[in-house]
């Protein structure tokens, strides 16, 4: 008989994340957003800061409610929609340090608020500059300082009022692990030799806006099952439509009529009410409410100009897709191919994402029409395209080997007597 071996004692459990300070009142009075804004100019140190946003309720991405906490200070609570401004908290925060996680969801909403950071520290970009697999907020806390995280309340309404209590608990725990998160990332970046990579990173993170799409509607889901100008025009005029009655109601565009919606009242193309209420697909809370505005909408694409239809092609002032190269330049087509290996190779070396290494965009557009066949015209281009330094100095170099190799690997190929 088999000599039985005991087993492995279970992990020890995580302890849950608990706020050292318990629950801070919420500041939604001029006198407590003076004394909150007093309190944190009177601390030193960095600043943890994130925003609660109402997606997938509201139109607007405005914050519904900002958390910051300072050490000295604590924790604090504020509801901007209880303010005109919250300019003063600007003046409290002014020359700290910002700590965020995943900056570039929360930076819109606090500067449309007045609120732009003079320096800041992206705890997720650390993360994937530090090859960590999962740089969640929650993963990153669990990993580095031992502590579980509550995450039931992220995909909760924050424009609700009054915010009930265990939604503030947990946005208030949000800041608790930031600074701290901080500390122990920024010693990882300094010990792996990241820690300029880091600084060029967060320096440009501060200026960053969102990309204003010219054509959102092409990124209605589902597009792909329509066929012709006409039909496009379709979707594009409901998703219009859609958009302007979610704007003027302030709710997200899909509490409305979803995507899918859209797509199925464009390819059946129904002449009436009664038709388009009777089409299969077509529902959602404002299917009937709105009936005849989606009728209209139809109508306007079915009688539209040709020439004011919209083309299957978005409008672009970049490279073709990836698959068209190979027919329209094979040697631009092995020049991405190269380059998307030498990033690989680089991502694996370094522990970096391939696309912190650099943007897949810009590896493109350098790809498809490259500046010169010499490095110093390759790091100019990427300059000119918005690579930070430390991304040029890596990554130029590969990139003018695969400019200077992939005409010889086409023509070495083309050269092969077919089988």
């Amino acid at each position: 008989m088999a000599e039985s071996t005991p087993e492995e004692p279970p992990p020890a459990p995580v302890p849950l994340l608990e706020l050292r300070d318990g629950l801070p009142p919420l500041t939604d009075t001029p006198p407590a957003l003076v004394e909150s804004c007093r309190a944190l100019a009177a601390a030193d140190g960095p600043v943890a800061i994130d925003a609660e946003r109402a997606s997938g309720y509201r139109y607007s991405p405005r914050a519904y409610l900002i958390q910051l906490r300072r050490e000295g200070a604590g924790t604090f609570l504020i509801d901007p929609i209880a303010f005109d401004s919250v300019a003063p908290l600007q003046d409290a925060l002014a020359g700290s340090e910002w700590i965020l996680h995943a900056a570039t969801q929360d930076l819109p909403c606090l500067t449309e608020l007045g609120l732009v950071p003079a320096k800041l520290f992206d705890t997720e970009l650390a993360g994937r500059l530090l090859g960590y697999p999962r740089v969640g907020l929650a993963t990153l806390a669990e990993v580095l300082l031992g502590q579980r995280m509550k995450k039931e309340h992220s995909a909760a309404d924050w424009s609700t009022r009054p915010l009930p209590q265990p939604w503030l608990e947990y946005a208030a725990l949000d800041v608790e692990v930031l600074i701290e998160l901080r500390e122990v990332l920024a010693r990882e970046l300094h010990e792996a030799g990241k820690d300029e990579w880091a600084r060029q990173e967060f320096e440009a993170l501060r200026g960053f806006t969102p990309v204003v799409r010219s054509e959102p509607w092409r990124r209605t889901s589902g597009l792909h099952r329509v066929r012709g100008r006409r039909l496009l025009g379709a979707v594009r005029e409901l998703w219009q439509t859609r958009d302007e009655l979610a704007r003027a109601r302030d709710v997200s565009p899909g509490r409305i009529i979803g995507d899918n919606a859209i797509v199925a009242a464009a390819l059946a193309d129904p002449r009436s009410r009664s038709d388009l209420l009777e089409t299969k697909g077509f529902h959602g809370r404002g299917a009937q409410r709105y009936a005849d505005r989606w009728v209209e909408a139809l109508t306007r694409a079915r009688e539209m100009r040709e020439e004011d239809l919209p083309v299957r092609a978005p409008r672009t002032d970049g490279p073709p897709t990836p698959r068209a190269w190979a027919e329209r330049d094979p040697v631009a087509a092995e020049r991405l191919a190269l380059a998307r290996d030498g990033m690989n190779r680089q991502s694996e070396e370094l522990r970096v994402p391939a696309e912190n290494l650099l943007s897949p965009d810009t590896v493109r557009r350098v790809m498809w029409e490259p500046a010169g066949t010499d490095v110093e015209a390759i790091r100019t281009q990427l300059r000119g395209l918005g690579a930070r330094d430390w991304q040029v100095e890596l990554t130029a170099p590969m990139l003018l080997d695969a400019v200077l190799t992939a005409p010889s690997r086409v023509a070495s190929a083309q050269a092969q007597p077919p089988d």
